[in-house]
């Protein structure tokens, strides 16, 4: 089922478990994480970025290929627009009918972050999209943008942006960052202050800059309170990985045969990743799903 972030993130926030949200620029990447979650009994998320939509995967053709394996599909399956910081991105996905929207106001002064998310909540709300935020910033792991504590999200200060703004989820900066991590590190996760967040928000937490946090780190960012979990790098690694891993085996398979090994290698990395965030079997039988406009 098409199903709005909001209701995904609320029952993941109440019953403490986290929801992989894993950037998908293709129909085997889409669908590999769908067939996943449908045989885990998860709810999953598929994303995007602008950067990504203009490149590869076009909103006009992916909005309705993950519609419609989301209508199909007997779990709930939310589009969501990753780290939108334009307008027009922000209004054509909205349009369009993504279940939830990302605006990344990271990198702007607080006030007109505070500013430019209560106008995209009041855009996406009227059309019953849910809407999530960042406060601190989440940059980039090449340029060890997680060693910089004046990066993180302030604990006040996110009680007052979540007031001021109405936002449905938090992206906060506790330690990681976006992108591939030097050889053999592995990121130092502020996890005091992720209690500190969560007693004082009581509400969806997102962690950005999921790859290459080390498994520990995931279990214990889930433990204290992280509702959604982002997965861009190292999805696009395995998905990469098993294409070469099935050519170096028959460099004679057809494409399709390749593609086919693409997908089962997704599907098995979200299913260990589901598996290791404890979304499996909690998929809310019975319990509303509140929709995007259809």
């Amino acid at each position: 089922m098409f199903a709005n972030m909001k209701a995904i993130l609320d029952h993941a926030n109440k019953h403490g478990y986290a929801v992989m949200a894993m950037n998908s620029i293709n129909m085997e990447m889409a669908r590999g994480a769908i067939a996943a979650a449908e045989e885990l009994h998860s709810a999953i998320i598929i994303q995007m970025g602008p950067g990504q939509m203009a490149r590869h995967a076009h909103m006009t053709e992916m909005y309705p290929l993950v519609k419609e394996m989301a209508d199909r599909a007997s779990v709930p399956v939310c589009l969501n627009m990753d780290h939108g910081s334009k307008f027009p991105d922000m209004i054509a996905c909205i349009q369009m009918g993504f279940t939830n929207v990302m605006f990344d106001g990271s990198s702007l002064p607080y006030e007109e972050n505070i500013k430019r998310t209560e106008m995209i909540c009041a855009l996406a709300h009227a059309q019953g999209i849910s809407v999530e935020a960042e406060l601190g910033h989440v940059g980039q792991a090449v340029d060890a943008d997680d060693e910089h504590a004046d990066f993180l999200t302030n604990p006040a200060q996110a009680k007052e942006f979540v007031e001021r703004t109405g936002v449905d989820a938090l992206a906060v900066a506790i330690g990681t960052a976006h992108g591939a991590y030097p050889k053999g590190k592995i990121p130092h996760l502020d996890f005091d202050r992720l209690k500190e967040l969560k007693e004082i928000l009581q509400m969806p937490l997102v962690l950005h800059g999921g790859s290459g946090s080390g498994e520990e780190n995931i279990r214990k960012a889930v433990a204290g309170g992280i509702n959604k979990i982002n997965v861009a790098t190292d999805a696009f690694q395995v998905a990469k990985d098993s294409f070469l891993k099935a050519y170096n085996e028959d460099p004679d398979r057809d494409y399709v045969a390749l593609s086919m090994a693409t997908e089962q290698g997704v599907k098995e990395f979200v299913k260990n990743y589901i598996g290791m965030i404890g979304s499996a079997d909690r998929y809310f039988y019975g319990e509303a799903v509140s929709k995007s406009k259809e």
